[in-house]
C-alpha cells in the first residue's frame, strides 16, 4: 500500500480526525463510538466462538491433560503477535497463579534467540521450530501453534515434523483456519472465524486461559490415572 493509499485508508476509517477544521467535541464523540464498536465486536466474536466451539475446546484440554498425565511436555510456537501468545501459553503452565496447582512443563520455542537466528541464517526460517522439536520433543509430547492466518510456513513445517514424531498437535487459527485446518496435521484446531487479527488474538487469549483451567481440573479429577 502506497503512502497516499494508506493516508486515504486512515481517512476513511476515522474521517472525524482528518477534517481541516476540527471540532473537539465531535472528535471525542467519534473516538468514543469507535471504542464502543470495537469492544462490542470483540465481545460478539468471543460469544459466537465459544457458543460454537465449547466441545472442541474441551477436547483440546483433554488432549493436553493426557500429555501431562503421561509425563510429557508442551511446546508452543507462533510468529509476531502470535509468538507472544505462545510465550503467554507457556508461562501459564509453568507458573500457575492459582494456589495449589502444580507447575507443568511448557517450552516456548521462540525464547532462544541464538538458536532461532542460527537456524534461520544457516538453513532457513521455515526450519526454526523443526530443529528444536527434533532436539527436544519425544513421542507423546504436545505441540501447539498460534497463527491468525493458519498459513505460516514455519508452523506447517513444524506440524509435519510433530506428526512424524507422534506428538499430539493442537492449533489456534483465524479466518477459515488456513493450512492448519485443511492439512490434516493438526489433531485439535480451534478456528476463530474472523478476518480481524485483533479479534482473533483476543479470542485466542481467552481460549488458552480457559484451557489452562480445564487442564488443571482434569488432572486433579484424574488422580494420576490415564484414561
Amino acid at each position: 500500500m502506497s503512502d497516499t493509499d494508506n493516508k486515504q485508508h486512515l481517512t476513511d476509517l476515522y474521517p472525524f480526525l482528518h477534517n481541516k477544521e476540527k471540532d473537539s467535541a465531535q472528535d471525542t464523540a467519534g473516538l468514543l463510538e469507535s471504542i464502543k464498536q470495537k469492544s462490542d465486536e470483540s465481545i460478539e466474536t468471543k460469544r459466537q466462538f465459544f457458543a460454537n466451539n465449547a466441545e472442541e475446546l474441551l477436547d483440546a484440554a483433554r488432549a493436553i491433560a493426557k500429555v501431562y498425565q503421561n509425563g510429557g511436555r508442551m511446546y508452543a510456537v507462533g510468529n509476531g503477535g502470535s509468538s507472544c501468545d505462545a510465550a503467554h501459553f507457556c508461562v501459564e503452565f509453568q507458573h500457575p497463579v492459582t494456589a495449589g496447582r502444580p507447575a507443568l512443563p511448557a517450552m516456548n520455542l521462540l525464547a532462544d534467540t541464538a538458536m532461532n537466528s542460527a537456524v534461520a541464517n544457516d538453513v532457513g526460517f521455515k526450519h526454526i521450530f523443526v530443529r528444536q522439536l527434533d532436539a527436544h520433543a519425544r513421542e507423546g509430547d504436545g505441540f501447539i501453534g498460534f497463527s491468525t492466518s493458519g498459513c505460516s510456513e514455519n508452523l506447517m513445517s513444524a506440524y509435519q515434523k510433530a506428526k512424524e514424531m507422534k506428538l499430539v498437535t493442537l492449533g489456534m487459527a483465524g479466518g477459515d483456519g488456513g493450512d492448519m485446518k485443511s492439512s490434516g496435521l493438526v489433531d485439535h484446531c480451534l478456528v476463530v472465524e474472523s478476518d480481524s487479527v485483533h479479534r482473533t488474538q483476543e479470542v485466542h487469549v481467552a481460549c488458552y486461559h480457559i484451557i489452562w483451567d480445564l487442564v488443571h481440573t482434569l488432572l486433579a479429577d484424574s488422580r494420576g490415572k490415564v484414561s
